[in-house]
C-alpha cells in the first residue's frame, strides 16, 4: 500500500478536509490538535503520532549533497528541480522513501520509478481538487500482477470444511476478484459475486475466497492465510488483465460448507485450491467468468505463478516444498 500523505503546513482547514475526503492516511502540521478537530487519521507533528526527526526525517536532495540516511525512519525528499531527483538510488536502497510532489503528474513519475516506485509521497499544494487527483494517481499506481492461463487438471470433492467469505467495503467490478492458492507458489483468481442467479442475489462486495487454510495474495506482496484476515485490513482487488487497487475489509465470515479442490498448472508451475462447492463461486476463465460447479478438467483458469517460498506471509529465498 503506497503512501498518500498532505502537507497542511501552514494550516489549511480547505486542504486537511480534501485530504481526508480523499482518504489521506496521514497530515502533515504543526499542532496535532487541528488535524484531529477534523476527524481520526495519523498526524505528523512535533506532537503527533508520528514525530520529524525520529519517526520521519525530512531531507532536501541537490545535485550536490549526498545521499540522506534515515535509518528506520521514513525518508521524506523534496527537490527545487524535478529532473535532478537522484531518487532511484534511494528507492533501489530502501523501500521507506517518500517524495514530497507538487501535482498528479510529479506523483505518477515518483511512483513508477524503477517499476516499483517510491513508498508513498507528500502533497504539497493549495489547490484543494489537486488532492483528488494526487488520490486518484496513487491508487492508479499500484503495480499490476502477472495474470497467465491454466489448464484445469483436476476437480474433485473433498467433503465439509470452513471455507471464508472476504466482505469488503467496496462493490467490486464483473471480473474483478482476490489471488488465493493452496500454496505460496500459485494463485487462482476467485471473483467476487457479482454475478445474478436464481438462488441468491448478486454480492458484489463479496469474495467466497476459499478454505481457511489458504494464502490471500496482499497489497504489500506478502501473503495472508484466509483464517487471519480481519476487519479494517486492506486487500488487494485484482481485474481479468491483471490490474489492481485495494479495498478495505469490512467482515470476514467463516462458515462450514461442502468443500472441492481445484487443481490446474501451466508448464511447469501448478496451483491448487480448495473452494466452497457452490454455483455462486466463480474463477476467472480465458473467456470470461466459470462457475467451480461447471468446472471440468481441460478448462483454463486465470492465476498467477510465484517463483520463491513465504515465511510468515514474506517472500524468502530458500527451498520450500508445499503440496
Amino acid at each position: 500500500m503506497k503512501f498518500f500523505w498532505v502537507d497542511v503546513r501552514p494550516w489549511n482547514k480547505e486542504i486537511a478536509t480534501a485530504a481526508i475526503e480523499a482518504g489521506a492516511q496521514a497530515l502533515v502540521v504543526d499542532a496535532a490538535a487541528e488535524a484531529r478537530a477534523l476527524g481520526r487519521i495519523t498526524t505528523i507533528a512535533p506532537d503527533g503520532d508520528l514525530v520529524p526527526g525520529k519517526d520521519v526525517v525530512f531531507a532536501e536532495v541537490t545535485p550536490e549533497s549526498p545521499l540522506p540516511e534515515a535509518g528506520r525512519a521514513i525518508l521524506v525528499v523534496s527537490t527545487s528541480d524535478w529532473t535532478i531527483i537522484p531518487l532511484e538510488n534511494l528507492v533501489a536502497a530502501s523501500d521507506r522513501v517518500v517524495a514530497v510532489v507538487r501535482n498528479a503528474k510529479e506523483a505518477t513519475l515518483a511512483l513508477g520509478i524503477l517499476e516499483k516506485g517510491v513508498a508513498g509521497v507528500l502533497l504539497r499544494t493549495d489547490d484543494p481538487l489537486e488532492v483528488g487527483r494526487v488520490a486518484a494517481a496513487v491508487q492508479a499506481g499500484s503495480p499490476p500482477v502477472a495474470i497467465a492461463p491454466f489448464t484445469v487438471t483436476a476437480v474433485r470433492q473433498i467433503g465439509m470444511g470452513d471455507r471464508a467469505c472476504i466482505d469488503t467495503c467496496s462493490l467490486l467490478a464483473e471480473g474483478e476478484g482476490m489471488l488465493v492458492g493452496n500454496t505460496s507458489s500459485g494463485f487462482l483468481l476467485v471473483l467476487a459475486e457479482t454475478a445474478e442467479n436464481p438462488y441468491v442475489a448478486p454480492r458484489p462486495f463479496r469474495v467466497n475466497a476459499g478454505a481457511v487454510h489458504a494464502y490471500l495474495l496482499r497489497p504489500d506482496g506478502r501473503t495472508s492465510y484466509l483464517s487471519e484476515v480481519r476487519s479494517g485490513d486492506a486487500v488487494m482487488v485484482v481485474g481479468p488483465t491483471g490490474a489492481t487497487e485495494e479495498a478495505a475489509v469490512g467482515r470476514v465470515k467463516i462458515e462450514r460448507r461442502p468443500l472441492l479442490l481445484v487443481e490446474a498448472e501451466a508448464g511447469g508451475a501448478k496451483v491448487g485450491l480448495v473452494l466452497q462447492n457452490a454455483e455462486t463461486v466463480r474463477l476467472m476463465g480465458e473467456k470470461g467468468p466459470v462457475s467451480v460447479a461447471a468446472l471440468k478438467e481441460g478448462d483454463t483458469v486465470m492465476g498467477c505463478a510465484m517463483a520463491k517460498g513465504r515465511h510468515f506471509g514474506m517472500a524468502v529465498e530458500e527451498t520450500i516444498t508445499e503440496t
